[in-house]
């Protein structure tokens, strides 16, 4: 950490405290109290953390106010106008966008490892058929630490660098695996020949019975998606990753536990719920009424696939997705759909009204990366899958950074207990 730029003073009790202040390359300056609770005895109360800084990064920076969102420096619409998502996760694990070799030889390694190992088709056997995507996929991830046992040592930096390439290689095969497995049809093994984003389409719609051609628009719209959805800061699944990091798990079973906070409709659930909200509504004519309910403060309603926690503004992602949208719904001839009617009258309206101009609830990324997907070919229990995929090189970016930081600690939250005092137990024949 950089030496401090000017030193915050606290007046409490009678006493003052110097709290270092560290000023970022971007954002916000940053109060240092690691010492206050040593030398005041006093907790800073921060429910959901949203005003505390866990951990320096130079991964990602967001700036909600001006609906900025940069990788290693890079604004996420050049990177998804200009580059790929290999290129991205080469950018985000080594800090610096590859030169044409460089590049070459991260995507053959990554190609290299695409196939799972062959006994873990039977582990996928036990689960139900019924089984939801993610819970297979939390599972089969988790279990990937009970097959590669030559990249589970955190200490060593090759071994790191193995499980990373793995987890984004293999990733797409596990999904793809999982979603295959839920509608009954046999795995399809990865095709080396096809672009990442390409081969998991492939994995997905392709049946041994026939041929299946990869459309090249909607495998850049799947790439694009990846693109957008590679990493966010500090967010729930990240900040778990970290955390379950910081006591030295191995590298699969952190990102289980990222997959599995991802999961939650609050987080990776939202392009699944937006779409199913979509769903709900059925129709342009039933619009003002969703909307009423949405104005309504006691109704209980709100409109998924609008705002968001950190930006603003307009989310910037949202601005390449809308065009990915119109690309993708444009080639498959589905622009009457009226799943999408909806959806074009909702996103008029939030971009007119009043009421949502003045709350800044624009269309977020996950407002039009269901659309996407849905025209696309996948069920909604396969959105959040994909998301997964998407973040996993975030995740693994921010976890090979935390671990290589010289003062890495494991994570331990305080609290502000509300319970009983301590008090005397009392034999049940006294009670």
């Amino acid at each position: 950490m950089a030496e401090p730029t000017r030193i915050a003073k606290l007046e409490l009790d009678g006493k003052s405290y110097d709290l270092p202040v560290h000023s970022p390359t971007l954002g916000p300056d940053v109060l240092d109290i690691r010492k206050l609770y040593g030398e005041a005895d006093v907790f800073t109360f921060d429910p959901g953390f949203t005003s505390t800084a866990a951990c320096e990064s130079a991964i990602t920076f967001i700036d909600g106010d001006l609906g900025e969102l940069l990788h290693r420096g890079y604004p996420i619409e050049q990177l998804a106008e200009k580059s790929s998502y290999l290129e991205l996760c080469f950018l985000l694990l080594y800090g610096e966008l590859p030169t044409a070799g460089q590049l070459a030889d991260f995507e053959a390694r990554v190609t290299k490892h695409t196939m799972v190992h062959e006994q873990m088709h039977n582990f996928f056997r036990g689960f139900r058929r019924d089984a939801h995507p993610m819970a297979t996929m939390v599972g089969v991830v988790g279990a990937m630490s009970a097959f590669y046992h030559d990249s589970l040592d955190i200490n060593d930096a090759w071994q790191r660098e193995v499980a990373a390439i793995r987890m984004i290689a293999k990733l797409p095969t596990i999904a793809a695996m999982a979603y295959k497995y839920s509608v009954g049809q046999p795995f399809v093994y990865p095709k080396n020949s096809l672009s990442y984003a390409g081969n998991f389409l492939h994995m997905c719609f392709a049946v041994p019975a026939e041929d299946y051609v990869v459309n090249p628009i909607l495998a850049k719209a799947m790439d694009r998606i990846m693109m957008l959805h590679a990493d966010h800061e500090q967010n729930a699944s990240t900040s778990t990753v970290r955390l379950a990091g910081s006591s030295g798990a191995n590298p699969f079973a952190c990102i289980a536990a990222g997959i599995a906070c991802l999961w939650g409709p609050a987080h990776g659930g939202a392009n699944q719920a937006c779409l199913e909200m979509l769903r709900e509504i059925g129709s342009v004519d039933r619009i003002p009424e969703y909307i009423a309910k949405a104005k309504d403060k006691n109704s209980g309603f709100r409109l998924m696939g609008f705002g968001h926690r950190v930006y603003k503004n307009f989310d910037p992602r949202a601005k390449v997705m809308k065009q990915s949208a119109d690309e993708v719904l444009g080639l498959l001839g589905i622009e009457n759909n009226p799943t999408l009617q909806v959806a074009k009258e909702l996103e008029r309206i939030a971009l007119e009204d009043d009421y949502f101009v003045s709350k800044k609830l624009y269309p977020n990324v996950d407002f039009y990366s269901g659309i996407i997907l849905d025209a696309m070919g996948f069920p909604t229990s396969m959105f959040t899958p994909i998301f997964a995929i998407s973040r996993t090189v975030g995740w693994i970016s921010q976890w090979k950074e935390m671990i290589g930081e010289k003062n890495q600690k494991i994570g331990r939250p305080r609290q502000l207990y509300v319970g009983a005092p301590k008090r005397d137990y009392v034999d049940v024949r006294h009670r």
